[in-house]
Formats: structure tokens, C-alpha cells, sequence
């Protein structure tokens, strides 16, 4: 049969669509990216926020018109809203013939082939037994998603923490680290295929390995660095009390891994970080990232909060705004607070109005934005390597790429200025030297080197 995949969410959810792929042409049937002509549907979904659910719904509803106007005769749904609301899904759209949670991957050749029930138990938010437990690995059959020069490489799956706004833990179960030599492997295999650059992902990516033998992190990156064909390694989701000095150093010796750090913080007011459930606070925070400034010279910070928390008073407000003309971050995203079932926030009165979180957002968006401009003119002129990643999608004859210190997909890019075409390629790595700014991209001039 022909099978059509679409993936929401983020990179983590990306790679199990990439393994249900796998799956699904090792039990015989071919994948399609034209929706009208395929035998089966699976949408992937996402549950993390408001947005987020609203826009998978959306997708299954989208999808589900293809069993009247195209080849569709199966649709089903996986992922993060398959997990939080399997019988609701299947009752409210009966256009959905299977559901599958964050632990059933490795059923997917099953449900299109109509081989499982279609319904399937709803697993209760507190029922802990039953939480997922699945785990990909080197030897299990993946389709990539993304450009032939870059790939995601799953390090572990789960989280432990209880952070008051977040319900992955219950979508995701514990956190359950893969063993080092499974990722060496896999990603020898990856730059044995073209790969260029690989972005090491989890939940807590510098919590890797604690769940097991102790952390392993450094190790883990020393082994990567050593790789042939590979020429950046990228870290994406720290958390600020599993950022140790070994990784550091790790990161500063390594020079195919990026310096750049990944640290969603949330907030920086200490009585809004408690009502979170997160650790530290303002204070503690811009010690730590002074240490990583230290110990990684010329590292790129990144960094997501939140804004409108209950709770969450102008003053406080005042306080992480403060917080980021201080810090200065490279690349950040603010999101406004999301209520969300089975999360203990949940319990807590939303009572910060909806034109406020926005204005709030707004303000700090703004702020930084500010702090980039600044940030750009001190770059003119300045000499850097560019990842180039292929035409841009609204100028062919203009190529963009990205530094060491921009991620796919979530950070701005670098285009390129005066550059011959024919002479580049995606996964190629280029000279060259910033002549300017468009918003937040950067233009980098490849004759002026």
C-alpha cells in the first residue's frame, strides 16, 4: 500500500515518524508524500501546548477528508495526542480507525495494515506501570525527514522531572537513556550516508547517561568528535542542574562539536521558578551562564520562557525582562502560558488575562530583538564558516545556510550574498564574511573572502 506520513511537532517526535517510516517500508509498502493518492494516512501528533493540539486536530480533520475525495481507506493517529486522549480521539472523530500512543512505534506496520484494534484502552494520567517504555536504536529501520546533510539522533527518551506546567513526562514515561556505543554507531552510519552534521536530542540531552551508569555525556562527544565525515555535532535541550563543568570542557576541547548551548530556562523570577517546579533562580541562573561563557569561548546561548504563569505579577515580569537585557542571549522564544490537563499547574487559577500574556510576550520579544540588532553590527565584516543548506524557498537563485550557532528550523539563517550557485551544494561548508542584516538573519558575502 502507499502510506502518507505528516509529523507535528518537534525534532524529538520527527525522528519517531522517521522510524514508523522505516518500519513501514520493511513490511512492504511504499511511502508517498501526495495525501490524495495514498491507501493509508498517519498523522503524528503533537500535545505539548493549546496551539500545538489545536493544530493536530486540525491535521486529522484535514487528512480525514481524503477518504472522501482521494485513495484513502485507513487514517491513523500516533504520537503525543494518541497518547493523552486515545478514546477520546477515536469517539469524537470516527474517521480514525487506529490510535497509536509514544510507546506503540513498533506497531505501526500493524495499524495501517488493520491487523490491531482499531480502539485502544485509554491509559489513565495516573497510572505509572503502563507509562511508554519504547526506545529506538541503531539497527531499527528509519526513512529521514530531513536534508541528506543533517539528521537527528534521539540520545534518550522519557523524562524525570516534575515541572509544574509540562505533561511529556506522562506522554513519554521515564527517562531511559541508549547506550553510547548504539549512538557512535548510528551516527558512523549517518556520515557514511552524507551527513554532515548531527544534532543529538532528548528531553535532557546533559542528563544523558545518569539514568544508568552515571553521566556519560563526555564521553559520549569525545567519541562523536573522533568520527570521520562528520563536521558538526550539535546539542539541543539542556537543563541548567545537569550542565557540569566536564561537559563544558568537553564542549570547548571537541572542534566538530558546535558552541552552542540550548538552555530553555522558563523565567528568571525565583518565586515564579517555584511555582514551575524549576530549579533556581535569576541569580543562579546568570552564574551559570557566565561559568559557560568561561569554560566555552565564543559560545552561542539559547534560551525559551514562559510568560503569564499563574500567578505571575508585572513585577515579576519586570524581573525577567531585566533578566534578558543582562544576559544577552543569541537566539530566544518566548511562548504564553498554555493550561493544560493533568499538568499540576492545572490546579492553579490562570489568572493572568490573555491580552496581558500577549503584550508581556510582545515586550520581551521586542527587547530582544534590540539585543540582536546590536549584536549584528558588531559582527560586520567579521570572517565565518557557513553550513550551507540549500536555495532559499523564496529566491532559488539565493542560497542560505546557517553558522555553528544556529540550529535547523528554530534559529535564524544566513544568506548568501554574491555567491555562484553552481559552485554550491547542501552540507557544503563555505567561507565567508557577514556585509549585513535582514531582521533577524544574517547576509555573508562569499567573494569577499
Amino acid at each position: 500500500m502507499k502510506i502518507g506520513f505528516v509529523s507535528l511537532g518537534c525534532p524529538k517526535n520527527l525522528v519517531d515518524s522517521e522510524v514508523m517510516m522505516g518500519l513501514s517500508q520493511e513490511g512492504g509498502h511504499t511511502l508517498t508524500v501526495n495525501p490524495a493518492e495514498a491507501d493509508v494516512l498517519v498523522v503524528n501528533t503533537c500535545a505539548f501546548i493549546d496551539s500545538a493540539k489545536e493544530e493536530s486536530v486540525n491535521t486529522i480533520l484535514e487528512l480525514a477528508e481524503f477518504k472522501k475525495t482521494g485513495a484513502c481507506k485507513r487514517l491513523v493517529v500516533t504520537g503525543c495526542l494518541g497518547e493523552r486522549y486515545r478514546d477520546e480521539l477515536k469517539a469524537q472523530i470516527p474517521e480514525i480507525d487506529a490510535v497509536l500512543g509514544t510507546g506503540d512505534v513498533p506497531d505501526i506496520v500493524g495499524a495501517i495494515e488493520g491487523a490491531r484494534r482499531s480502539t485502544i484502552p485509554l491509559r489513565l494520567v495516573s497510572s505509572t506501570p503502563s507509562l511508554p517504555t519504547y526506545l529506538y536504536d541503531a539497527d531499527t529501520p528509519r526513512v529521514f525527514a530531513t536534508p541528506r546533510h543533517f539528521a537527528y539522533i534521539k540520545v534518550a527518551e522519557g523524562c524525570d522531572y516534575k515541572c509544574s506546567f509540562c505533561i511529556i513526562p506522562t506522554l513519554r514515561g521515564h527517562y531511559r537513556s541508549r547506550p553510547v556505543d548504539a549512538i557512535v554507531r548510528e551516527a558512523r552510519g549517518l556520515a557514511e550516508r552524507g551527513v554532515r552534521e548531527i544534532i543529538l536530542i532528548s528531553q535532557d540531552t546533559t542528563f544523558y547517561g545518569r539514568d544508568a551508569a552515571g553521566p556519560a555525556l563526555p564521553q559520549l562527544l569525545r567519541e562523536l568528535n573522533n568520527l570521520r565525515g562528520i563536521d558538526w555535532i550539535r546539542l539541543l535541550y539542556l537543563y541548567p542542574t545537569t550542565i557540569t563543568n566536564e561537559i563544558l570542557e568537553a564542549m570547548a576541547e571537541c572542534e566538530k562539536v558546535c558552541k552552542y548551548i540550548d538552555l530553555p530556562l522558563q523565567h528568571a523570577s525565583a518565586a515564579v521558578l517555584r511555582r514551575m517546579k524549576r530549579p533556581g533562580t535569576g541569580g543562579t541562573y546568570q552564574q551559570l551562564l557566565a561559568n559557560i561563557r568561561a569554560r566555552v569561548p565564543g559560545v552561542s546561548l539559547r534560551t525559551t520562557f514562559i510568560v503569564g504563569f499563574p500567578g505571575e505579577t508585572d513585577a515579576e515580569f519586570e524581573e525577567l525582562l531585566a533578566f534578558v537585557r543582562d544576559v544577552r542571549f543569541d537566539h530566544v522564544g518566548v511562548f504564553t502560558y498554555s493550561h493544560e490537563e493533568g499538568t499540576t499547574a492545572h490546579v492553579l487559577p490562570d489568572d493572568v488575562p490573555m491580552a496581558v500574556k500577549t503584550r508581556r510576550r510582545n515586550r520581551l520579544m521586542s527587547e530582544q530583538k534590540k539585543i540582536v540588532t546590536r549584536a549584528q553590527k558588531r559582527r560586520l565584516g567579521s570572517r565565518v564558516q557557513v553550513l550551507v543548506d540549500g536555495p532559499s524557498p523564496e529566491h532559488e537563485l539565493v542560497w542560505r545556510g546557517r553558522l555553528a550557532g544556529q540550529a535547523p528550523d528554530i534559529d535564524p539563517v544566513v544568506y548568501l550574498t554574491e555567491a555562484d550557485p553552481e559552485r554550491l551544494r547542501p552540507g557544503l561548508l563555505v567561507d565567508a564574511e557577514i556585509v549585513g542584516s535582514r531582521d533577524y538573519d544574517l547576509l555573508a558575502s562569499l567573494r569577499a573572502v
